[in-house]
């Protein structure tokens, strides 16, 4: 018996991201028998930031005290893991070592201390003496061991999600590009190139196309998502065991950028990276990859040249990185020196979506717009996997009318 159609959808949600798909199966739960449809551009959930990403369940310690971030990822750490264990999908939780590797970053490390305090993260000081016990690899003055950090692959995460989704009663409707979305007093019509859908309530989960749907909605958007490549490479299978925790640098409280960390994935290898380019493409994921209509979006856009001149010293060294393995293979080595050129193979890249206020401000925090029937998730970078449960709690309260 094939699905038949409502003539109105309860719940529309555009995006089969993690953090899409978490928020039909949390409609599904809140509200079961509801109609739930899901709308996806790709041919199969997760295509784009779900998979592209270093697949860290992180544990919340770097997130203002108070703020959405430091609130969602302490609560979705704990989410994520309780999911895998039901649908039985692997995960370790190896912990993540901070590591300082001179004055200026152990002065940093105290405050990132003092702020895990704050944020009731588990966090431990290591000496430099133990540091070097724990990970003969790695060099440092100190670190800070955060113990609940673990590893997923996000991609399963998100399949399961679409298959609790589908036995819940929703639909998911792949190699669907929303092309329109206009809103009345009663209802939210959906265009996917000659088709529509017609909802009382649609959550928008665009990702790397936030602000186009929400301008496409109506949604008076003061923000402009500016596209990051983060790069990676591969360690070779004969040093995959060069570390057991997560390595990271001490980050800078300026940057939304975490920096160039080694990290242990859940299939065994080891990453390094990423970095944080422009990107000339918001979905091409391949080293040269343009695409002239989004380079055109931001340049068009005054917040970006404000961002640009804030960090053209910054953005110069990452670029400079980008084109000269040595030097990203200088940011690997200042942690962990014994790495050398030929350790450094090719692997993925990921492209983070970055919203970029009108004043030239770098949104840190998760950003969310609304209309009367409408929701948009408008800035859902990391840790969104880690939250995308509490998230899509959230954006249910307020499609309820109960959400802050």
């Amino acid at each position: 018996m094939g699905y038949e159609r409502p003539v109105i959808y309860d719940y529309c949600v555009v995006g089969g991201g993690i953090v899409g798909m978490a928020t039909a199966m949390t409609l599904l739960e809140r509200h079961p028998g509801a109609a739930v449809l899901l709308l996806e551009k790709e041919t199969e959930a997760g295509r784009h930031q779900t998979v592209h990403n270093s697949g860290v369940i992180h544990a919340g310690i770097y997130y203002r005290p108070g703020s959405l971030k430091a609130e969602l990822c302490r609560r979705g750490a704990r989410a994520t893991k309780d999911f895998c264990r039901e649908h039985g999908i692997p995960f370790e939780a190896p912990g993540k070592l901070l590591v300082a590797t001179d004055e200026s970053e152990v002065a940093r490390m105290e405050a990132l201390h003092e702020r895990a305090r704050h944020n009731d993260i588990d966090v431990e000081r290591i000496s430099r003496t133990r540091l070097r016990e724990m990970e003969p690899a790695v060099s440092g003055r100190g670190a800070l061991l955060v113990k609940e950090t673990g590893i997923v692959d996000y991609g399963r995460v998100c399949a399961a999600m679409s298959r609790v989704v589908r036995s819940g009663g929703g639909h998911i409707e792949f190699g669907a590009e929303v092309t329109g979305i206009r809103e009345t007093a009663e209802r939210v019509t959906v265009r996917s190139g000659v088709r529509s859908f017609d909802a009382r309530k649609v959550i928008v989960c665009g990702g790397l196309q936030a602000d186009r749907l929400a301008r496409m909605a109506g949604v008076d958007t003061d923000f402009r998502i500016v596209p990051f490549r983060g790069e990676y490479y591969r360690l070779p299978a004969d040093r995959a065991g060069i570390v057991d925790h997560l390595i990271y640098p001490i980050p800078d409280p300026s940057l939304p950028f975490l920096g160039v960390h080694l990290t242990p994935m859940i299939d065994g290898s080891v990453t390094v990276g990423p970095n944080a380019v422009l990107g000339l493409s918001r979905e091409g994921y391949r080293k040269r990859a343009v695409r002239a209509a989004d380079v055109l979006d931001y340049l068009s856009f005054p917040g970006f040249w404000k961002v640009a001149r804030d960090n053209v010293r910054t953005g110069a060294v990452e670029m400079r990185n980008s084109l000269w393995k040595r030097g990203y293979l200088r940011e690997c080595r200042r942690y962990a020196p014994g790495l050398e050129l030929r350790d450094l193979l090719p692997e993925q890249a990921g492209i983070r979506a970055q919203a970029v206020l009108r004043d030239g401000t770098l949104v840190h925090d998760f950003l969310f717009r609304e209309t009367a029937r409408t929701v948009h998730v408008c800035n859902a970078p990391s840790p969104a996997a880690t939250s995308a449960m509490p998230i899509a709690e959230m954006i249910a309260a307020k499609c309820d009318g109960d959400g802050r």
